[in-house]
């Protein structure tokens, strides 16, 4: 799905400029994720009789985010700093700007001020506290808020600017990667949606409610491109997200294997599945591949099929730390197949079992399979059955 963005001169309307940056030097954000294409930090700012600036950036790239703003400002001074979410990739650079423009008002809720107080020492009397509906007149603007907690921190608050139809949607709607990735924004969105936002589908419908009630022309988030054509494609995917629906048909197999031989197992049966006429079957090496795009393909399908060896009375590793991340995440809602190794007492099935019941509406087949070492043709044949049930 193609955005768009205007990056030659930065503009998202005729009042409103992109102030925000690139960071192609970040290997991990969140201190966990892997970023191959960088992150984007994004921040805005609305030109008006009072000019309000939409957010900072990480403080590591500070220098350049003022820059990008005294440009912008074309030697004016800005009114307000609207502080939307208090996480320091957008926060951390607040007591830069108050530095650089000490008379600038910060606008946030009530949570935004108590967790700005975590991070920094500098006074909070120069503040506006606003509460879900209050408006702040710029002149033609006129900045709508909107409270919206756990998407994904307690203090978040989106801002709609009624004038132009703009919606600043904090971290909502972002996604992985630099704006100048050239990747397609659903599978980083997804990938960022349900590693960070995913325990909170609640919230998040509640968000959408607010959001359906808007006429919404552009979504300006805090990550990833300002999004301008067909947003209902965008909304569409919060709502199957938010809702822990399937997005697509096929199978996703995820394995965690001792000597090989559950991994060969976990591909055979992605083959007899095809061969079955499975639409897609997704696979992954839990010990090798990226654990932040197994759980994104967890989420995706609605059929999984977690294969694992038995280990010191348990399962392995790997697939006990994936179970729990996709716990952690509130995964629900999907029919699961369970494959394990063990050449003497396997334990797999029953540990893996264990811990999917504490997840909800997770409906674990009957038909399991138990392999005791090398896939013999015995096995071939109980995959071929699990297959069957996994097709119907």
């Amino acid at each position: 799905m193609s955005h768009s963005f205007v990056t030659a001169d930065l503009t998202v309307t005729q009042d409103i400029r992109y102030i925000g940056v690139n960071d192609r030097e970040i290997d991990l954000f969140e201190g966990q994720y892997v970023v191959p294409n960088g992150m984007a930090y994004n921040a805005y700012v609305i030109l008006d009789e009072k000019i309000a600036v939409m957010d900072t950036v990480d403080v590591h790239k500070k220098d350049e985010y003022l820059s990008n703003l005294e440009k912008a400002l074309e030697g004016r001074t800005p009114d307000y700093l609207i502080v939307s979410h208090v996480e320091p990739d957008h926060a951390s650079s607040v007591g830069a700007l108050l530095e650089k423009y000490p008379s600038i008002r910060l606008v946030g809720n009530a949570k935004t001020f108590q967790m700005l107080a975590q991070y920094f020492d500098f006074d909070m009397e120069n503040t506006l506290t606003v509460k879900e509906g209050d408006v702040l007149s710029l002149g033609r603007h006129e900045l709508q808020f909107i409270i919206t907690p756990m998407v994904h921190w307690p203090e978040v608050m989106f801002t709609y600017d009624r004038s132009d139809k703009v919606l600043f949607s904090a971290d909502a709607f972002g996604k992985f990667g630099a704006l100048d990735a050239d990747e397609d924004w659903t599978c980083e969105a997804r990938r960022y949606y349900f590693n960070i936002v995913g325990k909170f589908g609640m919230p998040v419908q509640m968000v959408l409610k607010k959001a359906a009630a808007l006429d919404i022309q552009v979504i300006c988030p805090l990550h990833g491109p300002v999004l301008k054509d067909n947003l209902e494609f965008y909304l569409n995917k919060y709502q199957i997200w938010s809702s822990y629906q399937p997005e697509s048909e096929g199978v996703f197999i995820a394995y965690a294997s001792l000597h090989g031989n559950t991994a060969g197992a976990a591909k055979k049966l992605g083959k007899i599945l095809l061969d079955k006429g499975c639409p897609k079957v997704a696979m992954a090496d839990l010990a090798r591949d990226d654990m932040a795009e197994a759980l994104e393909d967890a989420f995706r399908y609605g059929k999984i099929v977690f294969a694992a060896s038995s280990y010191n009375a348990g399962v392995m590793p790997f697939m006990e730390d994936f179970l729990h991340h996709l716990k952690a995440k509130s995964y629900q809602n999907r029919t699961v197949a369970l494959i394990e190794n063990g050449s003497w007492a396997p334990s797999a099935n029953k540990t893996m079992a264990d811990i999917l019941s504490q997840m909800k509406d997770i409906t674990i087949l009957e038909q399991q399979v138990t392999i005791r070492g090398a896939v013999k043709k015995s096995d071939e044949e109980a995959l071929a059955v699990l297959a069957d049930e996994l097709t119907k």
